[in-house]
């Protein structure tokens, strides 16, 4: 597939942007939790700030009065999908919709992280 269209576009990178009520909450359990680094925070105090792991990069916004969505934010594709059902069931996250194999090739889940926003999360079988 080419990655330029007939409108000579090329697309780069495309983050996920996750409203959370408390900023430092969410950094400490996607960086605790599951590994994430932090690249860059912005504001004073810390409104933005951008996490990193491996391809996947996610970015905070803090909304002090964010209520989640009833719909995934969120979809991640991983190469261990039962190791990180294990981290959110061991931080007794909400699981949303159990892990199992799928007709359309993945084996995932969906959990909600600690503000209530739900992640997608799929592994090739």
């Amino acid at each position: 597939m080419n990655d330029v269209d007939d409108h000579g576009i090329r697309f780069g990178r495309i983050a996920a942007t996750i409203p959370v009520s408390d900023i430092q909450k969410a950094d400490a359990f996607y960086t605790k939790a599951l590994g994430f680094t932090k690249v860059f925070e912005n504001g004073d105090p810390v409104g933005f700030m951008i996490l990193k792991r491996g391809d996947a990069e996610l970015h905070l916004t803090l909304q002090p009065g964010h209520k989640a969505a009833s719909f995934n934010v969120a979809h991640m594709i991983v190469h261990d999908v039962d190791a990180l059902h294990a981290i959110c069931q061991r931080h007794r996250l909400r699981i949303v919709k159990s892990l199992q194999d799928k007709d359309y090739g993945l084996r995932a889940f969906v959990f909600e992280d600690p503000d209530g926003n739900r992640i997608d999360v799929g592994q090739p079988i």
